[in-house]
């Protein structure tokens, strides 16, 4: 594709432009930026890639995954930034999960160790994992706020923190994975992943470009269940002090 061509898709940017006008939705404003920042952070992002795929380099792939972690973790810690030390609970969790995921990738040879292969991973990987932490942090500080009143009764009848928080940590978790889970179930059937239709698109085999999307779908599987486990044991300690009294004034959100 061209820069030409890539210039006559703006079309799809100008018809909902036209149609927020029309129907005064008031979204003129988002679009466009949503627009021009996708089109510049892509071009930064597509020419730093083809430098580091050409120069190889470990340590280029390691900062570039760095990035990347540094990135989810300043978008995602706004949704927790009631929650105590959320930005290293968060970069904890980021960091876990990509080092899981490429041992098992790497250590068993599933996918070569160049940077063609482990940063675009990496980066379903992390950007999944940061959704999922948004939402599953988003869930689980409005579940706590409804249900202070419980929390506070459950301890005070001898009940431990993890006792007390335990509804609202096991329906935030599953609240925050079902889209995963949901969306899994009909893939292939109601849409064709965005990586497979690319590989397609680009002329690879459609059994071999299903396979590879296979090997994703199973990744962001396990991202999405470690990241609200790990997300939820890490954050909920923080909402009590040490004579395990809940600090209501934690959820205060700024």
């Amino acid at each position: 594709m061209s820069y030409l061509t890539l210039s006559i898709t703006l079309i799809f940017v100008i018809i909902p432009l036209i149609l927020s006008k029309t129907f005064k939705l008031g979204l003129e404003r988002d679009t466009i930026i949503a627009a021009v920042r996708s089109i510049i952070q892509l071009l930064a992002v597509g020419y730093v890639l083809q430098f580091v795929f050409n120069a190889e380099n470990a340590v280029y792939i390691v900062l570039m995954l760095l990035l990347m972690i540094g990135a989810a973790t300043q978008n995602a810690r706004k949704k927790g930034a009631s929650i105590k030390g959320i930005t290293w609970k968060l970069i904890v969790t980021f960091l876990f999960i990509e080092i899981l995921t490429q041992s098992i990738l790497l250590g068993l040879d599933i996918t070569p160790p160049t940077a063609q292969y482990v940063i675009p991973i990496s980066g379903m990987v992390i950007g999944n994992s940061m959704v999922l932490g948004i939402l599953f942090l988003n869930r689980f500080t409005a579940e706590m706020e409804t249900r202070q009143n419980q929390t506070e009764l459950i301890l005070s009848l001898g009940g431990t923190p993890k006792q007390a928080v335990h509804t609202q940590l096991i329906t935030s978790i599953k609240a925050s994975t079902i889209p995963t889970i949901e969306s899994q179930k009909t893939i292939g059937l109601v849409q064709l992943p965005g990586m497979m239709s690319g590989q397609i698109i680009a002329g690879a085999d459609p059994v071999q470009a299903v396979l590879f999307q296979l090997l994703i779908l199973f990744l962001l599987l396990t991202t999405a269940v470690t990241t609200s486990i790990m997300l939820g044991y890490l954050s909920y300690p923080t909402l009590f002090n040490q004579r395990m009294q809940f600090l209501r004034e934690s959820l205060i959100r700024e």
